[in-house]
């Protein structure tokens, strides 16, 4: 694999793709937006989505389809909302090669993970899922990172990894699909529960609480849909939990700042050009929830919180109100 598609510039992606660039690797970048393109190419940086960043002068962007027929392997950045029509869009440009989505979230209108949405749309892709602690800026910057890979089949996983692996993005191979995804998608929401504490000024000691019950339900719905404990342990869970839910870095955490200082909503998302994943996964991950049988009350009071209509003290009321029970998962 020496040539690597990226569909999707947003911040994640171009990060990717800087990374990738300073390891040597061959790398084109599909956008939707004139200006990205040309940014890329012709200034070489995003100024739309990851500012202050000097890119590699080897990545080249495009918007012509036609430009990305040699491409060996393709890593699919798009929002998670954007996966399925991301999909249907390239599914004859994307042919049997490997596609690897670095989405973290859960389709809101069929409650299904992302490898699953690709598979309804391509049957016979080989799809794989790229989660991990890492922040935009940083791996854009060189800053060393560790992040998951998770591929069913063995052989391309490590095709794939030795595709993308390197001295600063360290990759560590996973056949457990199930998990990887669980993991990237029920942190978005608890850091924004995370991020509500700390606006709140409620303290460290209640934010580290709520966020190791946010971990306690991590592991309940992956034990529920097939997850393996270790890669919930590992870096695209716990590992992705920890930082997400404590840095001002992450849109989620951040969100919840901002609610829990007493803005809307809608104020805050309309300040902002990147999409903030926690805010949909929070009504999939009710859903998701509710059709197993799990229990995950921070997730759902997240959820009450963002769309139900329920205030902050609702909900803290709620939860402290909870039966004292076993710390058991």
């Amino acid at each position: 694999m020496t040539k690597v598609g990226l569909i999707g510039a947003g911040a994640w992606g171009t990060a990717i793709a800087q990374s990738l660039a300073n390891s040597g690797r061959d790398v084109i970048m599909w956008a939707r937006e004139e200006e990205v393109v040309d940014s890329i190419n012709n200034r070489h940086e995003n100024s739309l989505f990851l500012k202050n960043v000097r890119l590699n002068e080897m990545i080249k962007a495009s918007a012509d389809m036609n430009d990305f027929t040699d491409c060996d392997v393709f890593l699919i950045s798009t929002p998670a909302q954007h996966v399925r029509t991301t999909i249907e869009a390239m599914k004859d440009l994307l042919g049997n090669k490997p596609i690897i989505i670095c989405a973290k979230g859960i389709e809101v209108e069929s409650g299904e993970l992302l490898t699953d949405v690709v598979k309804q749309v391509m049957s016979n892709a080989k799809v794989g899922i790229l989660s991990g602690p890492t922040f935009a800026s940083e791996i854009a910057r060189g800053l060393p990172c560790a992040v998951t890979l998770a591929i069913e089949d063995k052989t391309i996983g490590e095709q794939v990894v030795k595709a993308l692996g390197s001295r600063t993005l360290r990759t560590y191979l996973t056949d457990d699909l199930i998990g990887a995804q669980i993991g990237g998608a029920v942190k978005n929401v608890i850091a924004i529960g995370s991020g509500v504490v700390q606006g709140r000024g409620m303290g460290e000691s209640a934010r580290c609480a709520l966020v190791t019950r946010g971990l306690t339900e991590m592991a309940r719905l992956g034990k529920a849909l097939g997850a393996k404990r270790s890669t919930l342990m590992g870096m695209c869970g716990v590992g992705d939990l920890i930082l997400t839910c404590s840095s001002m870095q992450s849109r989620n955490f951040s969100l919840g700042v901002a609610l829990g200082e007493g803005k809307t909503l809608e104020e805050i998302l309309g300040d902002r050009i990147a999409v903030t994943e926690g805010v949909h996964t929070a009504k999939a991950l009710r859903l998701m929830a509710k059709n197993n049988a799990v229990d995950m009350p921070i997730s759902r009071a997240v959820h009450e919180f963002l769309h139900e209509g329920a205030t902050i003290d609702d909900i803290i009321e709620k939860v402290l109100d909870r039966p004292l029970r076993p710390e058991i998962v």
